[in-house]
């Protein structure tokens, strides 16, 4: 017989490859800048090595891979990010009615994130969420200092709420992810539509690849 779980009193989401498809795009552009600076990768290697990671922690892999990176090299790769994002991404597939879904239930549901605000400004304002989840719904890593995969960052989110560990669950995209929801003691589910959940599930996150299947999962059908 599987195993039940309680219905969670607050959802937390990544960002990127959760809420927003925007990981394809985010790292088109490192491939393309890292080979300006001698580093040359495939869009599926760089997605493998730096999906979930921080930027400063990108720069420091990338250096020693052999990339001659400036010293203002996080800026400049953000800004040509952010450029990137503006021209438009969409929303994850079935994220609109996910959402919905929790908020007829009354379950809380907020965004914990190790981009920045400015970049869920473009992507979130673009598909008319960033309202939904700013202020009182969003977590940076880059507001609160701390990144995935140390968990402080979901459970400042739980402290915000005033809800306990094992009433959290988190729905992430990226091994760091999953990392820091086991370190907090949340339930993870791994969203994985490519086939890529082996190293989310060996942190203890259940892998799907539908966010339409997230209501059964979390008992409310």
């Amino acid at each position: 017989m599987p195993l039940t779980h309680p219905t969670p009193r607050l959802v937390i989401f990544d960002c990127d490859g959760v809420l927003v498809d925007s990981e394809t795009v985010s790292n088109q552009v490192l491939v393309d800048n890292l080979a300006r600076y001698g580093l040359h990768l495939s869009l599926a290697r760089s997605m493998e090595l730096f999906v979930g990671g921080t930027m400063g922690g990108v720069a420091k892999q990338a250096r020693s891979m052999g990339a001659n990176l400036p010293a203002n090299w996080v800026e400049e790769v953000y800004a040509e990010t952010y450029t990137r994002l503006q021209y438009g991404v969409g929303l994850v597939p079935g994220i609109p009615a996910l959402l919905a879904t929790l908020t007829s239930q009354n379950i809380t549901y907020c965004v914990a994130s190790n981009g920045s605000e400015d970049k869920m400004r473009i992507t979130l304002g673009q598909n008319k969420l960033w309202e939904q989840f700013h202020p009182h719904a969003m977590f940076s890593a880059h507001s609160l200092g701390v990144a995935k995969p140390d968990p402080d960052l979901f459970l400042a989110a739980a402290s915000h709420f005033g809800v306990q560990a094992r009433d959290c669950l988190v729905i992430e995209d990226s091994e760091s992810g999953a990392l820091a929801a086991a370190r907090a003691g949340m339930r993870c589910l791994g969203f994985a539509p490519h086939g890529t959940g082996v190293r989310l599930q060996k942190h203890g996150a259940e892998i799907f690849t539908d966010m339409a299947d997230v209501p059964r999962r979390i008992g409310l059908t």
